[in-house]
């Protein structure tokens, strides 16, 4: 079966940092791009980072960019996103997904990928 567990969310105050962990089974992340998303209520979703197997790319949103990395451990499956000098926009809930596709251009849109895991929530108090 195939599965994405994300960790790592929590409550933290703005300038603070967090580093979500999204763990594979059923597959070999190898083979797949990666991407984290988030859900902020009014909004659609969007790609905060992804990074593509085939290359290694990475693709951030402005947002984010300086503040959040986005990393792979092949060994253990797992994809991480290390967030630093976290905002109180930056609240929400934080998704990772996988997808074959490894076009850097089509792995920032969600409807491309193929597994998610079930979010993790992350809060920013100001």
């Amino acid at each position: 079966e195939v599965q994405l567990v994300e960790s790592g969310g929590g409550l933290v105050q703005a300038g603070g940092s967090l580093r979500l962990s999204c763990a594979a089974s059923g597959f070999n992340i190898d083979d797949y791009a990666l991407g984290w998303f988030r859900d902020i209520p009014g909004k659609e979703r969007e790609a905060v980072s992804c990074i593509s197997s085939s290359d290694g790319n990475t693709y951030y949103a402005d947002s984010v960019k300086g503040r959040f990395t986005i990393s792979t451990d092949n060994a253990k499956d797992t994809v991480y996103l290390q967030m630093d000098s976290l905002k109180p926009e930056d609240t929400a809930v934080y998704y990772c997904a996988a997808t074959l596709t490894q076009s850097l251009a089509r792995i920032r849109e969600a409807g491309n990928y193929d597994y998610w895991g079930q979010g993790t929530q992350v809060t920013v108090s100001a």
